[in-house]
């Protein structure tokens, strides 16, 4: 059992500092209400709209960025998923980094761009996702558009994942809204998972977010779901207590892989 917080923000595009500000009265709010893990947007600590500008902030798993968000993690007492932009030698990555209180880490790199201002300003992620525990829940983290491919998420249920944490910029408009509304609880309805899809919202650069930040269990019911304006959900997940839904929508247990044929 976890107590888990989502922040659904509006990011102060291109200013680093002012975003882990935001990031952490988030954690200092959420950790007062006995949270364990805060999940924040995709590219919420540098902003999402940044285009070419991504190459002067972008920063290495040794940056300011990670260190802020460990002392952040320690001196709340919490973990956090945030995504920043990250650099490794000449390439720039989309990327998400879970931090401990211990000051342990686990990072993701995003492995489907979406757009071609995504391809611009990165390159794709080439390792799939991986399990690793968090207060005892095995957890996984993607970043927006790779929770739309299938294949994705049940690799991670496949490998034991109870709780999937996606950081995401989603804008506004129809389709978006049936990603937020209806792809993504099918995605925790039929791998028998927790989900967190967190957000931006408001505007950057001319582009809109569409919010609709959700925390979702494994029969696909929504435990805590946000609106268009900057909020702080908190719901409590136990995996014990959908043992029954489990049994009764097996999927992983059912699949006949020799059946499929992926391209």
């Amino acid at each position: 059992m976890m107590l888990i917080s989502l922040y659904q923000m509006q990011p102060l595009s291109g200013d680093v500092p002012g975003n882990i500000g935001k990031i952490a009265q988030a954690a200092i709010a959420a950790a007062e209400m006995g949270a364990e893990l805060l999940v924040t947007p995709e590219l919420g600590t540098s902003g999402y709209a940044l285009g070419a500008a991504f190459e002067k902030v972008a920063e290495g798993r040794d940056g300011s960025i990670i260190e802020a968000l460990t002392e952040i993690a320690a001196d709340c007492g919490l973990a956090i998923c945030a995504g920043f932009p990250e650099r490794d030698g000449s390439q720039v990555f989309n990327s998400s980094v879970l931090v401990r209180p211990d000051g342990s880490t686990e990072f993701y790199r995003k492995s489907h761009l979406y757009g071609e201002a995504e391809r611009e300003a990165f390159v794709p992620g080439s390792e799939a996702a991986h399990v690793f525990d968090l207060n005892g829940i095995k957890t996984g983290m993607l970043i927006c558009y790779d929770v739309e491919f299938p294949e994705n998420v049940r690799t991670l249920a496949l490998a034991g994942a109870e709780l999937i944490l996606v950081p995401t910029a989603l804008p506004e408009g129809i389709i978006s809204r049936r990603v937020a509304d209806t792809v993504v609880p099918t995605r925790a309805f039929e791998n028998g998972v927790f989900l967190v899809y967190a957000d931006l919202c408001g505007t950057e650069n001319g582009l809109s977010y569409g919010g609709r930040s959700v925390i979702l269990a494994p029969d696909g019911d929504e435990l805590a779901r946000a609106g268009m304006r900057e909020t702080l959900l908190v719901a409590e997940i136990d995996p014990t207590a959908y043992d029954d839904a489990k049994a009764q929508n097996p999927y992983l247990i059912d699949r006949r892989p020799g059946l499929y044929r992926l391209g």
